[in-house]
């Protein structure tokens, strides 16, 4: 692990553009399983009678608001993820002038309450809600306090979370931007995610850089297109890197 680790140091050391892209790995690290994970599916599907597939839709929000919102207070919201050392060092990263862009699948805004300023959030963030008819914004505390479906005061219909739901394009301002930081990397690293990312996959395509790095804790066959692969969880690997 020690060469590893200062192979990692000397990477970026060298590098002038680094990019940082969080998967799902990295809400794990902090205690908390994406509700497309086989451990939670069965879970979810016999409290609520659906599936997350069909919970997590805007037909779900649509037609059925008021168990859309029951699903979403108690295993979206209740279920953020702990903050970890990995939010810490990136932000340190960032300071040091040493990341200048993180890339995040995740939707509660873990990197931004780290510190880290260049990020993201290709999902969009829990903390994001508005009317869709007058675009006035609401606080998650709005919808966490709700009883049962929260509404918009001004237009008295159902506050939209602005998150990407299950089958919805992401944001084309967003997947823009996320691509034009990629191209413009000279290293890109991986955080709990790895080449095969039904996420990331299509954008890793874009890297052009000197060096793809890998910190994830579980190992992948396509792994071998990288250029450094740390199996361990991104909190086990970035504190041993010095930045604070």
């Amino acid at each position: 692990m020690d060469s590893k680790i200062s192979q990692l140091k000397k990477m970026l050391d060298q590098s002038k553009y680094v990019v940082a892209l969080c998967g799902s790995g990295m809400m794990e690290e902090g205690d908390s399983l994406g509700i497309k994970k086989q451990e939670r599916a069965y879970e979810i599907e016999e409290t609520y009678g659906y599936s997350a597939d069909e919970l997590f839709t805007s037909a779900f929000y649509n037609t059925r608001p008021e168990l859309f919102f029951k699903f979403y207070r108690q295993e979206i919201l209740l279920g953020k993820p702990k903050d970890t050392e990995s939010g810490h060092v990136l932000a340190a990263m960032e300071k040091a002038g040493k990341l200048q862009c993180v890339i995040t699948s995740n939707v509660y805004e873990m990197s931004q309450r780290a510190g880290c300023k260049n990020v993201i959030n290709l999902h969009g963030s829990i903390y994001d809600n508005k009317c869709p008819r007058c675009g006035r914004k609401y606080p998650v505390e709005y919808i966490l306090n709700a009883k049962r479906v929260p509404i918009c005061e001004t237009c008295n219909i159902p506050v939209r979370p602005q998150i990407s739901l299950f089958g919805e394009m992401i944001d084309s301002q967003r997947m823009t931007k996320a691509t034009v930081e990629i191209d413009r990397a000279d290293v890109l690293l991986l955080l709990g995610t790895n080449v095969d990312s039904e996420v990331f996959g299509q954008y890793i395509k874009y890297f052009k850089g000197n060096w793809m790095i890998i910190i994830h804790q579980r190992p992948h066959f396509k792994d071998r297109v990288a250029d450094l692969v740390i199996i361990d969880q991104p909190r086990n690997v970035l504190p041993e890197l010095g930045y604070r």
